[in-house]
């Protein structure tokens, strides 16, 4: 008994030295430190989330957030990875290591903030209802009854949620992969409206001139945020400070005005 008892003692006392000696702290924060080492950051997007990040016609990957993370790592002195991920399963893309961050569109919801580090948010957004134009659709009581499309794990399918009362009304709701196929559903007359983000709703009308409006009664406000690991806070730190800075020299402005045609940006603001 003494023996075990004297080495359970000395035991602790040599795992508390190692600790106090600063060999291993299982509780610091390295995240900032081990990207600047490793000179790589990896951000992890939807590739076909226009203007926020997409393929253009020659399957180069671009948009605003990824303009934005250029001039970011572009600063911080470390390079830019694009990591197209599986929207429904960002969250453990982020946990198991393998991208850095979430940038893209990604709304802040206290659900997400309980596990998630997010940045201050940096845009406004809006969940939106995308019809037909020559649907007789105008309001949210307009589509009683009716079938409505949405981006498996997207924020659209957390707001369609929360609207209880809408959603108790709808025939039912169906989820595709990327809200691009949602789109082509709802031009082949499969669901009768889709339910997105305002600032992909508004790019795809304007870039595909296709036949949709937006009905005018959204379904929730929304903020984007960049999120990160929930211990990574030194590295959404340096992230923020960052994107303060280009706002302070006009970098963001100018950025927003080339995507948007206006800056709408709420970074520094």
């Amino acid at each position: 008994m003494k023996r075990i008892t004297f080495a359970l003692i000395a035991l602790t006392l040599c795992v508390s030295a190692i600790t106090a000696g600063g060999k291993k702290d299982v509780g610091a924060d390295n995240s900032l430190a081990t990207i600047m080492e490793r000179k790589t950051f990896v951000m992890g997007l939807d590739d076909s989330f226009p203007p926020m990040g997409f393929r253009n016609e020659n399957n180069e990957i671009v948009g605003y957030d990824v303009d934005l993370a250029r001039e970011v790592t572009r600063r911080m002195g470390i390079e830019l990875k694009l990591q197209p991920i599986d929207w429904n399963a960002k969250e453990q893309e982020l946990n198991t290591g393998k991208i850095d961050c979430i940038w893209n569109g990604f709304t802040i919801t206290p659900e997400r903030a309980k596990v998630i580090t997010f940045t201050k948010p940096y845009l406004k957004n809006a969940q939106v209802l995308v019809v037909r134009k020559d649907s007789k659709y105008l309001s949210l009581a307009d589509l009683s009854g009716k079938t409505v499309g949405l981006q498996a794990g997207s924020s659209a399918a957390g707001a369609l949620e929360n609207a209880t009362e809408f959603r108790s009304t709808l025939k039912g709701v169906v989820e595709f992969k990327d809200n691009m196929l949602a789109l082509m559903d709802l031009e082949a007359k499969g669901v009768d409206a889709v339910v997105m983000d305002l600032m992909v709703a508004n790019d795809n009308i304007n870039r595909s001139g296709k036949s949709y409006r937006i009905l005018s009664e959204d379904l929730a406000p929304e903020e984007y945020g960049i999120g990160f690991r929930k211990s990574d806070v030194q590295l959404m730190q340096a992230v923020q400070k960052t994107l303060e800075e280009m706002a302070g020299d006009g970098t963001v402005s100018k950025i927003a005005v080339q995507w948007f045609g206006a800056d709408i940006s709420t970074i520094g603001k």
